[in-house]
């Protein structure tokens, strides 16, 4: 089944792009949630249009990323945990607690864009990648603290 997808499908290809799938692929998930139209003539240059504005979209939000990175680069967060004997964490520090400490800061990012292989437990400077789409990645320090509770 020949199809022009609308928006970006992981593993599969980018907006404007001609794809051949499966045939219940494309009628039960691709058209259904519109990331894909019929591969007709009239469907065909319509997407070429599109994609200019596509392109277009996609440039802006390249920019917007690069421009929140450049803000967001070498900004350092305090997160504060109770810590018990050799200062080791009650539990630890996950991506939502970084998300919203940032977010106290004044840097509103989604928890799913910090790279945290895995949760902080220990006090101390980490750093941690946040990336933020479109290859656009960055660096913040978290400094894990004591808590005074």
């Amino acid at each position: 089944m020949q199809l022009i997808l609308t928006q970006d499908v992981v593993n599969l290809g980018t907006a404007g792009e001609l794809v051949t799938v499966r045939p219940g692929y494309g009628r039960n998930f691709l058209l259904p949630r519109r990331l894909a139209v019929l591969a007709t003539a009239n469907n065909v240059s319509r997407i070429e249009h599109e994609k200019r504005a596509i392109a277009v979209k996609q440039q802006k939000e390249l920019k917007t990323a690069q421009d929140f990175a450049g803000k967001l680069e070498g900004t350092t967060v305090n997160v504060a945990r109770q810590a018990g004997e050799g200062d080791k964490l009650f539990g630890s520090v996950t991506t939502r607690d970084i998300g919203e400490a940032l977010e106290a800061a004044g840097y509103p990012v989604d928890h799913r864009k910090i790279d945290l292989p895995e949760p902080i437990k220990t006090l101390g400077l980490h750093e941690v990648a946040v990336k933020l789409g479109k290859g656009v990645s960055t660096t913040i320090k978290v400094w894990v603290v004591k808590s005074a509770g």
